[in-house]
């Protein structure tokens, strides 16, 4: 497991199957509703910003919370406050997933996207690379590097200048063709 900064989101992930599995038990055969609670569980942790350090129990707490949510589920049905979709109901919601035509689409528009990066100029394709797929700081880009933060900035203005140049090139090209 990755180290993580926040204990109590380690100790969430570590029993994030458990907890589903507890809250699908509550709920009968609503999986995806247990999925959404579990997610429920880490927000109001997170929203509680108690430290794990103050807790006697913190895997107790999750569990806890995941108790409560089921409860609170329970009464909104009983009450009418929420309803269970109805299988056939599901199976006639909009498939959010995109097309396969939109796909082939977007991995057209990548592909011409990654052939523009590999266009800049070495040092700018870096820090380009650096800021938006690693998602580094410019700070962190430029201790890494040995450049200052305004060189930085300089080689992003350029990359994404000459980025949407050399798209609108293609772009041109394929209707010129």
């Amino acid at each position: 497991m990755p180290l993580m900064r926040n204990p109590l989101l380690a100790i969430f992930t570590e029993q994030r199957s458990a907890l589903q599995r507890f809250l699908a038990r509550r709920l009968g055969r609503h999986a995806g509703l247990a999925e959404d609670l579990t997610q429920e569980v880490w927000l109001r942790a997170a929203i509680a910003g108690q430290p794990v350090e103050a807790m006697r129990y913190p895997k107790s707490y999750l569990f806890r919370i995941a108790s409560n949510l089921a409860i609170d589920h329970q009464r909104h049905v009983a009450h009418g406050v929420e309803q269970p979709l109805a299988e056939e109901v599901a199976a006639q919601a909009a498939d959010l997933r995109p097309s396969p035509e939109d796909e082939a689409v977007q991995r057209g528009e990548l592909r011409r996207l990654m052939q523009a990066v590999d266009r800049l100029p070495p040092r700018t394709r870096e820090v380009f690379l650096l800021a938006k797929i690693q998602e580094l700081s410019y700070v962190e880009i430029a201790l890494r590097l040995g450049i200052a933060r305004n060189t930085v900035m300089v080689h992003m203005t350029s990359a994404l200048a000459l980025l949407e140049r050399h798209l609108q090139d293609d772009l041109q090209n394929d209707g010129a063709g």
